[in-house]
């Protein structure tokens, strides 16, 4: 996948309607400095907007893979523009979420909004929760935000007991 090719025109979309996004997933944890595998570009957008962004999608050749409301997958035949995934957050979690948001860079070096580590966190947490498959690669995710400067540790640890899962965070924060 081309993430700069696929998140062009889609910033652009985003620009034009005036909403307030940030990358998440891998792409979100590479601009942080933290390098993996992915294979999809993740979005964290505002739920007014979900309607006018998978219609965009769908204009675009995106097949969309499942829509819910909260969550949405779609996947472009062509290779390069691969698959996009959006989380979608209500306006009370949008308005914590956007306000945090860091400007860095992305592909290309292009800036990009990202969400701050501690948001990252919470969604790590709930997908370490859900899909307990997954967990080497979250714990490894989880690790290097939690060893971000000026992350908030109480409320990332607050995260973790939300889910019953404080001995992972203190096994987390050990290891760190």
């Amino acid at each position: 996948m081309n993430f700069a090719r696929a998140l062009e025109p889609l910033a652009a979309f985003l620009e034009d309607l005036d909403a307030r996004w940030a990358v998440i997933g891998g792409v979100a944890l590479a601009a942080y400095g933290h390098l993996r595998t992915t294979l999809d570009l993740d979005l964290v957008l505002e739920a007014k907007i979900q309607q006018r962004l998978v219609a965009f999608l769908e204009s675009r050749g995106y097949r969309t893979l499942h829509c819910s409301s909260g969550y949405s997958n779609h996947l472009h035949d062509d290779p390069l523009l691969g698959r996009l995934d959006f989380v979608f957050v209500d306006p009370e979690t949008a308005e914590k979420l956007f306000a945090a948001t860091r400007w860095l860079k992305g592909p290309h070096e292009r800036p990009i909004p990202v969400a701050a580590p501690e948001h990252l966190v919470a969604m790590k947490v709930m997908a370490l929760k859900n899909d307990p498959s997954r967990s080497e690669l979250e714990r490894a995710d989880l690790r290097f935000l939690l060893r971000q400067p000026g992350v908030d540790l109480d409320y990332a640890r607050s995260l973790f007991a939300r889910h019953g899962l404080e001995a992972t965070y203190d096994e987390l924060r050990e290891a760190t």
